[in-house]
């Protein structure tokens, strides 16, 4: 088959170093996304006035009690949550800080995505895959858009398009 006239080429192939930055990237993410999300949900349910206990996040993030307990204490010998005997979890200023971040990066997701349209549910659920892997240029390119009336552009371009 022939390339016709002035057609644009494959895109080459990135270097290895700037290749493997990805991965590596997103490797380290990965091995936080537990992490944010754990404390997130630690900072919500007691920011909702409701105690920390195993038994609610475990129902909360859909696993068993042993691997929220497995989890509690890799947070407790990280230094973001401390466990008190029938009283449930609490965080540290580390895992309140911890936490705080990762509402705002969720914050920013829910916003862009529910800007674009997206479905409430769908965002929801994105949000809690995105927040942990989007780099602070990429949110505050979010921000920006949004600040930018990026709703109301979306609007207008469902409506003329319609």
């Amino acid at each position: 088959m022939k390339r016709q006239a002035g057609a644009a080429k494959a895109p080459r192939i990135v270097d290895a170093k700037a290749q493997s930055e990805g991965f590596r990237a997103n490797r380290a993410a990965r091995r936080n996304v537990l992490v944010e999300d754990y404390v997130e949900l630690i900072a919500d349910l007691l920011a909702e006035g409701m105690e920390a206990r195993q038994v609610d996040i475990a129902a909360r993030l859909g696993v068993s009690q042993p691997t929220v307990a497995k989890m509690l204490a890799r947070l407790a010998n990280e230094g973001l949550v401390t466990q008190k005997p029938y009283r449930g979890v609490f965080l540290t200023e580390a895992g309140a800080s911890l936490a705080m971040d990762v509402r705002r990066r969720h914050r920013i997701v829910e916003s862009f995505l529910a800007a674009l349209g997206i479905s409430t549910e769908n965002v929801r659920i994105d949000a809690e895959g995105i927040e942990h892997y989007a780099s602070e240029e990429t949110l505050a390119a979010f921000e920006r858009a949004l600040d930018a009336g990026l709703q109301s552009f979306m609007a207008a371009g469902v409506i003329q398009g319609g």
